[in-house]
């Protein structure tokens, strides 16, 4: 699902770091009472946190790594449009996630 809505320079900028890895926490903890910065950076998150798994597992998990750098930069580009793009399967997962870590983080 995409969508958008009058999202400010700021927003777009703040959403589009939320993908480079550990800029997530970052990310979400500046800006955890904002609905689309929070969106985006539960994304983040959710990628950074499956990517320092997978750097683990030789291999595959390699190349899936690459599969998940491929998805963070297409998440920038749509956070830098002002859009919503939800991950593919991982969405709901990652809004959990993210809320889950605010909440135990006290961010």
């Amino acid at each position: 699902m995409t969508e958008t809505k009058n999202i400010t320079s700021e927003e777009k900028i703040w959403a589009a770091i939320s993908y480079l890895w550990i800029l997530s926490v970052v990310a979400i903890a500046a800006r955890k009472n904002n609905e689309f910065v929070r969106f985006h950076a539960s994304q983040g998150l959710l990628l950074f946190a499956v990517s320092i798994v997978l750097c683990f597992i030789p291999v595959i998990g390699w190349l899936l790594n690459i599969l998940i750098g491929i998805t963070a930069i297409v998440g920038i580009i749509r956070a830098l449009q002002g859009e919503k793009w939800q991950l593919p399967v991982a969405a709901d997962l990652a809004k959990s996630f993210g809320d889950w870590l605010v909440k135990t983080l006290k961010l």
